[in-house]
């Protein structure tokens, strides 16, 4: 084993494998393509490492959010998946595959790999070694089981597993722009409500019905020499939720839903403007109920805005108020309280069986967890990726949620569960999971493709290699660009280009001076050629700005032709 130097996860056969399988073609079946097919969104039938090689040089930075759910390697066989590897080779196979996931990632986008404990530790190093220990996001533990009554399993010496995890990392944490918050929300008539069954006192119980005038009585200074401008209020009114309820004759949903923008509570924050605002108020030596202040916050939410804030009392309790932590949604207002690193997500596991009408044991994920993590990591428009695809609960989200989508799986249920649960959402019939909470009617389409066989494979006789016998021409000349970086685009004789002034030409024929310089004449000025034929003439003076190679012999020197591994 060779000796890096440096920290870093070490296993048998780490160093054995060389980086040079074939890229191969992607075959569209339009068939199989559904809806509209210029979204960009492609479901791709194949070995997701041979696959994300055949997208890596097209979509290479490409990608604003990957999620990831692989095997777990947990030692039980599963009906889709045999997530028995052992140990080295699951390490080599997220190895391999994790390179080329970086490579497809956005300069600001991220990651997100979903695991259990089993391999969490090892996954992480090996994250580490490839993303960069600085590039490390957080790792999320999401509640995906409710351990208690039958749901819990038998006795056993372990402890009961109910938590999973997901490891986030940035491509370039400097460039990643801060994630959206992540909430959990909760009608507030029901919050109340309960917090009265638990005996849990409810805070936000009065209404600045009207701020009255305010009169500037003096200024201080912040931690930066920023003025702080203070006033007092007079003729202000304020009132309880009860007392709006009775002069309103509403109930108290309604006063909550009417007067969310006004209702607050009182607190004594821990912060650096309050105590330097009662000291200037106590040397003025001005009395007051209320007062407000009026300042430009330097960090924050509210950095770069003049923000006002209010005091009540002698002790000077700052206002804190319920429409920064409510949100308005259809004719409720729900509490919204922003989630860490621990989500639980037992709940929504509870109808799972019936997201997207597909079964898939043990492998399934919540539809409203793919949500939250593109709401968090994404905009609409943006392109998300699933190498690990399983029953398509990613790409079903990501379609909901009007975001672009790559989702990729080997399993014969990209025909039996991705495939009929994708079509039901582009046909608004699918209404299960996040559906009725975005407002789904269906949209969208995509293109569908298959993984094309090996462009080279081994004669039937002969101990050499030959063209597939399946290709069709224009299969190996898109093979042949793949392979070599030029991207297909036949034009006239050239059949692909890498820059404004490097084409491709490919050919069966016998390739001599003449047939060069007939290619020739439609090369301009500072312009260079390559040329792949099976057979040329062998003492040919070749311009400068021409190179010709032979098939198979010089794309056997590039790449292996054996075929995926996994």
């Amino acid at each position: 084993m060779q000796k890096k130097g440096k920290l870093e996860l070490t296993w048998v056969g780490k160093y054995d494998r060389e980086d040079n399988l074939e890229p191969r073609i992607l075959v569209e079946d339009e068939s199989k393509s559904y809806g509209d097919n210029d979204t960009g969104c492609m479901l791709i039938h194949g070995d997701n490492l041979l696959a994300l090689r055949a997208l890596e040089n097209e979509y290479a930075g490409s990608i604003k959010c990957i999620y990831i759910d692989p095997p777990y390697n947990s030692g039980s066989a599963f009906e889709y998946y045999d997530d028995n590897l052992e140990h080295s080779q699951w390490l080599c196979m997220m190895s391999e595959r994790l390179k080329i996931l970086r490579n497809l990632l956005a300069v600001d986008g991220s990651i997100w790999i979903q695991i259990d404990d089993d391999e969490q530790a090892y996954l992480k190093i090996l994250c580490d070694e490839i993303f960069g220990r600085n590039n490390f996001i957080n790792m999320i533990s999401v509640n995906m089981k409710n351990i208690a009554g039958a749901s819990g399993g038998g006795e056993d010496k372990k402890i009961k597993k109910n938590c999973e995890y997901i490891l986030i990392y940035a491509k370039e944490y400097s460039t990643l722009k801060m994630f959206k918050g992540a909430y959990e929300y909760e009608e507030v008539g029901e919050l109340v409500e309960r917090y009265r069954k638990e005996g849990i006192s409810w805070k936000y119980s009065s209404a600045l019905l009207n701020p009255g005038e305010k009169i500037y009585i003096g200024s201080t200074l912040d931690g930066d020499n920023n003025e702080i401008k203070i006033y007092k209020r007079e003729n202000y009114v304020i009132k309880s939720v009860n007392q709006i309820m009775r002069e309103k004759n509403i109930s108290e949903k309604e006063v909550y839903c009417q007067y969310a923008q006004l209702l607050f509570q009182t607190q004594m924050p821990q912060s650096s403007i309050r105590p330097r605002v009662m000291k200037k108020v106590g040397e003025l030596g001005v009395d007051s109920e209320l007062f407000s202040i009026e300042y430009i916050p330097r960090t924050g939410k509210n950095r770069g805005i003049i923000y006002e804030q209010f005091y009540k009392g002698v002790n000077f309790r700052l206002f804190a108020w319920l429409k920064d932590v409510t949100e308005q949604i259809g004719e409720n207002l729900y509490k919204k309280t922003l989630q860490g690193t621990y989500w639980d997500y037992v709940g929504g596991t509870k109808n799972l069986s019936k997201e997207g009408n597909v079964e898939f044991p043990n492998g399934k994920k919540p539809e409203a967890l793919l949500r939250r993590i593109f709401e968090m990591a994404t905009d609409e428009g943006d392109l998300v990726m699933d190498s690990f695809l399983g029953s398509g609960t990613t790409i079903a989200v990501a379609n909901k949620l009007e975001r672009k989508w790559i989702g990729i799986e080997f399993g014969d249920h990209v025909y039996t569960h991705c495939k009929p649960r994708i079509d039901a959402v582009i046909d608004g019939k699918d209404q299960s999971g996040i559906s009725k909470a975005v407002d789904w009617k269906g949209g969208g389409g995509y293109k569908f493709y298959e993984l094309a066989e090996s462009l080279l494979v081994k004669h039937p006789k002969l101990p050499v290699y030959q063209i597939n016998p399946s290709y069709t021409f224009d299969m190996v000349v898109e093979a042949i660009c793949k392979i070599e970086g030029f991207t297909y685009a036949p034009q006239g004789e050239f059949h692909g280009h890498s820059s404004e002034n490097r084409f491709i030409h490919v050919t069966m024929e016998f390739v001599n001076t003449k047939y060069i310089q007939s290619l020739m004449k439609n090369l301009g000025e500072r312009q260079s050629l390559l040329v792949y034929c099976k057979r040329m003439q062998g003492d040919m003076n070749l311009p400068v700005n021409v190179e010709v190679k032979r098939i198979p012999k010089d794309l056997l020197s590039k790449y292996s032709f054996e075929g995926g591994q996994f």
